[in-house]
């Protein structure tokens, strides 16, 4: 698995944020076990045996990191399939979550996979929606909270 960074500045033009693909093991693992549970667990009630479904080992992650800091995550199974996209509460409303999904979708095109598609909490579909996914089909609930399904087909030219 490669590892790539992005740096961005923050919208103050302050610290870099990192973004790094990453395997799910070492420090890296319990930094997004530690993210993942924070705003799942922590936040959303969800059961932690769905969040961490046996599915991560195999997965594509990414890692942001802010001030040192690990503050955002999300994976991409083979099939395409993103999810476990968070970012702490201290941490949202700088980018983060959009800088999160746009390296996944750049490992996607990079592994030649024509589409991505992820279950949106429903409070989400508009953040989707501004990174060009769409709806498709009905919505289904999932830790007792409604999803939305969303795709996004990438150009492989």
């Amino acid at each position: 698995m490669s590892l790539s960074r992005v740096e961005k500045r923050d919208k103050k033009g302050m610290d870099p944020l990192r973004i790094q693909v990453v395997r799910f093991d070492g420090d890296r693992g319990k930094s997004i076990q530690m993210i993942r549970s924070r705003v799942f667990s922590g936040e959303q009630n969800v059961d932690p045996a769905i969040d961490f479904d046996g599915r991560d080992p195999g997965a594509v992650h990414v890692l942001a990191i802010k001030d040192g800091a690990a503050v955002g995550t999300g994976r991409m199974l083979d099939d395409g399939h993103l999810g476990r996209i968070a970012v702490v509460r201290e941490a949202r409303g700088l980018g983060i979550g959009e800088q999160v999904v746009l390296a996944l979708i750049k490992e996607a095109s990079q592994r030649r996979i024509s589409r991505v598609f992820l279950g949106a909490q429903e409070h989400a579909v508009g953040f989707y929606e501004k990174l060009g996914f769409l709806t498709y089909g009905s919505s289904f609930e999932e830790a007792g909270i409604v999803h939305v399904h969303m795709e996004k087909y990438l150009d492989m030219r």
